[in-house]
């Protein structure tokens, strides 16, 4: 038990719940000891209010009568149902007058105000409760001692009633804290339990065992979506390393392998020099496409790690496009091809981004068409529901709709591309850019052609 308890204490719901009830429990305490104070008080000063009113009559009573007047008025009003504490002693201290048989010693010795509630008897009372009044005792000329007083066991009655009341209330108070912090730590530590075996299967290589997610959207749902999410993003990382080791292994293995044949049939040709020239040359050119396909990786794994390199900024929609334009114009018509450039966008349109990037998007997109679309091309920037919309078209043989999803990963290459120059990264590096910016990537038929469509968010004008 002392265990369960200590691991309690160990969680933050329990340990928070601790420290509310105290902090509620001290300013109830402050709160009922002010207002049971305060509400004390104000009986007592009308209790002193009213006495002091009645010694003023009295007073006047004595002077216009003399003592046997008084006398007579304190003792029919001593009979009246509900009178105050009525009592006239004399000068030895007996008590000659008055609705009150016996009280504290001690009180008739002292004129003015008691300094606190004192006890006395009434007459016929049958019961073994003690009585307390408060009361002013005053001196006539004669050297007898008159006191009026009021019974407080209406307001010490009030302080039991409240004492009660707040006994009952923080006894039921900590009696459901400690009931929430049971159920509360509980189920805290069972979902904390959860989260440890799950993690424990994780660590033991299930990479299938996610979280546990009871749907009721509270802390512990909310930090195991979100750890589960973390983990679908490593799992989907860790297949496209090992996607792109083994596409690695598998089509760098060719270039390789013809890369040592020639370093080979180099140099057989020693004596043949403007031979083994060109053959150096081919091994030069063979080198630098290897070196542009890791080139084209890094980048790739830059982007899709959120790398510093890819630094956002504002960015005009249309300087982008006008100057990718101007770069591929002239490219495009030594190709023999034609590029018509098409915006119907706001001059002050923006966009988060990073220009190097973007540009480096958009220019692969226009290598491919260059490379495997027909004779015209045309770039298009629009706006479609609040979204910039890129489109690179061409009129060319384009890719059957079932090759449109697989094209876009690394190193595939359509079988009509492979007579051609290339790694097959273009439009994985694309699509990482996409990802990057909270953009859409899509491949379109155009029957005939394509069309390759970047959707990027527009900045609120």
């Amino acid at each position: 038990m002392f265990a369960i308890i200590i691991s309690l204490l160990k969680v933050t719901a329990v340990r928070l719940s601790i420290i509310y009830t105290v902090i509620f429990g001290v300013l109830a305490v402050g709160i009922v000891f002010y207002m049971t104070g305060a509400t004390v008080n104000v009986l007592r000063e009308q209790y002193q209010v009213s006495i002091d009113e009645e010694v003023t009559g009295l007073a006047r009573i004595y002077r216009s009568g003399g003592i046997n007047l008084l006398i007579k008025i304190l003792d029919r009003r001593a009979r009246a149902p509900g009178a105050n504490l009525y009592v006239v002693t004399n000068p030895q201290g007996q008590i000659v007058a008055g609705n009150v048989p016996r009280m504290q010693n001690g009180i008739m010795r002292k004129v003015g105000w008691t300094n606190r509630p004192f006890i006395y008897e009434r007459y016929d009372d049958q019961s073994d409760k003690e009585h307390r009044a408060v009361a002013r005792v005053l001196e006539v000329p004669n050297g007898m001692h008159i006191l009026v007083g009021r019974d407080v066991s209406e307001y010490e009655g009030f302080r039991e009633i409240v004492g009660r009341g707040f006994k009952l209330a923080l006894g039921t108070m900590v009696a459901f804290g400690l009931l929430t912090w049971f159920f509360v730590g509980r189920r805290a530590l069972k979902r904390i339990d959860q989260v440890s075996k799950s993690s424990q299967r994780i660590l033991g290589g299930d990479k299938s065992e996610r979280l546990p997610v009871t749907g009721t959207h509270d802390e512990f749902d909310r930090l195991s979506e979100n750890l589960n999410h973390m983990l679908d993003q490593i799992n989907h990382l860790d297949d496209g390393v090992k996607q792109m080791s083994d596409n690695i292994a598998h089509d760098l293995k060719t270039p390789i392998t013809r890369l040592r044949n020639k370093a080979e049939e180099a140099f057989s040709l020693e004596k043949k020099p403007q031979e083994q020239q060109e053959k150096i040359a081919d091994i030069i050119d063979d080198c630098d496409g290897i070196v542009k396909t890791f080139d084209a990786l890094l980048m790739i794994s830059r982007v899709e790690s959120g790398s510093t390199v890819a630094k956002m900024e504002t960015l005009n929609a249309s300087d982008i496009l006008n100057d990718v334009y101007e770069l591929y114009e002239a490219l495009v018509e030594d190709e023999g091809k034609q590029l018509k450039l098409e915006l119907a966008l706001p001059e002050t349109l923006c966009v988060m981004g990073n220009g190097e990037l973007l540009s480096q998007a958009i220019s692969n997109l226009l290598d491919n068409a260059i490379k495997y679309g027909g004779e015209q091309i045309a770039l298009i920037g629009e706006v479609i529901d609040d979204q910039l919309a890129i489109k690179i078209i061409d009129n060319g043989t384009g890719i059957v709709e079932e090759d449109r999803t697989r094209v876009i990963d690394r190193f595939v290459r359509l079988d009509k591309s492979r007579n051609m120059t290339g790694n097959g990264l273009g439009l994985s590096l694309v699509k990482a850019i996409s990802e990057m910016h909270k953009s859409k990537f899509k491949l379109l038929g155009n029957d005939p052609g394509l069309v390759a469509t970047l959707e990027i968010p527009v900045l609120v004008q």
